[in-house]
């Protein structure tokens, strides 16, 4: 069965794309499902990501690098479609980047990751547009905010939180709460699951938020394990 892709983009730098690529890739390989990440940020975070990993404890999934396809990276992603059931695209912040629209032709899910204060989210109208532009041809194409880094007790959170309906884009019931551990996983090169108690509320989030993305992408639960490697 050819894989699912799902884009994670957002125009807005620092807004979480490649730690929700990651944690979620990360995630769902624990599982058992064939999972990909392309990276098609210049910054290669996500290559860097996986490659800080151990070799005692390797990163469970596999990375590929496609930033230099630019507006072909839609092409170049379909070569992977029957190698995986699942595949996440970690798109550059750039504005004025092919990138985002070329993932979404083949995307069946766009994950906009979005900090929730009203500053980050009208940074993030550009995406809004692109997605509602690629829409208009690949039809199938789903969409869903992910909020990220949020401090619910906040003034200012619960202000972009009442905003968020004008946004005009659905937000995932999964939110990620602003915690250090995210960050320590980035510079070990693993997902939170991998640092245990310590981590415990992250990894309800992380789980969470995997858990609604399978169900909105109909995605079965995989029969066996698997071996995954960093390409």
């Amino acid at each position: 069965m050819p894989a699912k892709i799902i884009t994670v983009a957002n125009q807005k730098g620092g807004s979480g794309k490649t730690t929700v690529s990651m944690q979620l890739v990360g995630t769902l390989a624990r599982r058992g499902y064939r999972v990909l990440v392309v990276d098609a940020d210049p910054q290669a975070t996500a290559t860097r990501w996986a490659a800080s990993a151990s070799n005692e404890i390797p990163f469970p999934a596999s990375v590929v690098g496609l930033s230099a396809a630019n507006e072909k990276v839609h092409r170049e992603v379909r070569k992977f479609i029957n190698d995986y059931s699942v595949i996440i695209i970690d798109c550059p912040p750039a504005a004025d980047s092919q990138v985002p629209q070329s993932s979404l032709l083949v995307a069946d899910l766009v994950l906009v990751p979005i900090i929730p204060s009203p500053l980050d989210m009208w940074a993030a109208v550009g995406i809004k547009q692109v997605i509602a532009n690629v829409s208009e041809i690949n039809d199938t194409l789903r969409a869903r905010l992910v909020l990220n880094q949020c401090q619910p007790r906040t003034t200012l959170a619960k202000e972009a939180l009442e905003i968020l309906p004008a946004f005009g884009i659905e937000t995932a019931t999964s939110q990620l709460c602003h915690r250090q551990i995210y960050r320590q996983a980035a510079v070990f090169g693993q997902t939170v699951h991998e640092f245990g108690r310590k981590a415990a509320a992250a990894i309800i989030e992380i789980n969470s938020l995997a858990d609604e993305v399978l169900e909105i992408l109909g995605v079965k639960t995989p029969t066996m394990q698997h071996t995954v490697h960093t390409v």
